[in-house]
């Protein structure tokens, strides 16, 4: 009778390396494939709209007036708080400088209504040309601008 030495199996071993440099594959792979947006400096919750356009991505980008929900105006990229004169002041000579100037009024949907007219009120004394007006559009859930002429 001849018996069979059976032959201890080693434990399954894990490498630790391979999985740690295809964790990193991964990772760089979703940092690249992700897309970044820009996030305004005031939050502002706009309301949606479903004729909103798309402005041109060769345009030449707006100057932003954000008007937020406590009715404070805001001035420019850096979002700075102006009066109403101020804006007036500001808008003037920015109009001296360019005048095909476009103005984006940015208002939140919780803003008074009486903000947003006077400085629309204001961009018409000043014989802008091109106004925008901020909002979601409800297909895409992104800011566009629906034209005001």
């Amino acid at each position: 009778m001849r018996f069979y030495v059976r032959k201890r199996r080693q434990p399954p071993a894990i490498i630790i390396v391979a999985l740690i440099d295809i964790l990193i594959v991964l990772l760089i792979f979703l940092l690249v494939t992700t897309t970044f947006n820009q996030q305004p400096a005031v939050k502002l919750a706009l309301p949606e709209s479903s004729s909103a356009q798309k402005s041109g991505a060769t345009d030449s980008p707006p100057l932003i007036v954000s008007i937020d929900p406590q009715g404070v105006l805001r001035f420019g990229p850096d979002a700075s708080p102006v009066s109403l004169d101020r804006l007036r002041e500001k808008l003037a000579a920015a109009m001296a400088q360019n005048p095909d100037l476009k103005v984006a009024l940015s208002a939140d949907k919780a803003a008074p209504w009486g903000a947003l007219v006077k400085v629309m009120d204001v961009a018409k004394q000043l014989k802008l040309k091109d106004r925008q007006i901020s909002a979601f559009t409800k297909d895409a859930g992104k800011p566009g601008g629906e034209s005001r002429k």
